[in-house]
């Protein structure tokens, strides 16, 4: 059978979770590990995305983890090692069964910011895309100011995209964060520059949240 790259789109992302924390699987059946932590925080904002991880643990494991039929999808997963005496089936187990019963009750969006890099990114995807893909280590080389590379960015994604960063910028300088960490939080999302000469980060997002909401009114 041909494979077919979103096969296991959802437990793709789910296991890149586990990339950022050590390639490992530190579930137990009654707690959930940092990773998948990290993944549940998220699926409380879009709980399907826990339904289709589970849905696809259970096409994996019916199948075989090492079944010639899914071989070329499953070489596609991150591979993560399982703890001493378990299998890489049976941890996936343990998450299925984590995710099965988060959906039961997925509660409330958490108020506290992201814990890993992984996390930061899911949470604030296009902000990551604005930051990572245009305020680079190789900016200077591409832009001869901030504004340029703003422009740059603001006429190359749809009015979605634009409406979307808005209210992610608004979310992220809503967590609290002290000018620290805001700076640690907005270098694991990508960016390698910094803000205009004397321009402030935290002052800075809110100039570019403006800009661009003024963009998309119009």
């Amino acid at each position: 059978m041909a494979a077919t790259s979103d096969r296991f789109h959802e437990l793709r992302s789910l296991l890149r979770s586990y990339q950022v924390v050590g390639y490992a699987f530190d579930d137990t059946e009654e707690q959930p590990g940092a990773a998948l932590d990290a993944y549940l925080r998220q699926a409380v904002l879009h709980p399907a995305r826990a339904a289709r991880a589970a849905a696809e643990i259970d096409e994996l494991l019916a199948v075989g983890l090492f079944s010639s039929e899914i071989a070329d999808d499953v070489d596609l997963l991150p591979h993560i090692n399982p703890p001493h005496g378990k299998s890489v089936e049976s941890c996936l187990a343990v998450v299925r069964n984590h995710l099965v019963r988060f959906l039961t009750g997925p509660g409330t969006p958490s108020r506290i910011a992201p814990q890993t890099s992984w996390e930061w990114k899911e949470r604030f995807p296009e902000l990551s895309h604005l930051l990572g893909a245009y305020f680079h280590q190789d900016f200077s080389h591409e832009y001869s100011s901030h504004k340029e590379a703003l422009d740059d960015y603001i006429s190359g994604v749809s009015p979605d995209d634009l409406r979307c960063v808005t209210q992610e910028i608004r979310d992220f300088l809503g967590l609290g964060e002290s000018d620290q960490q805001l700076k640690e939080a907005a270098a694991t999302l990508g960016l390698r520059v910094a803000p205009p000469r004397g321009v402030r980060l935290r002052q800075w997002l809110v100039d570019v949240q403006g800009i661009i909401a003024h963009h998309v009114q119009g």
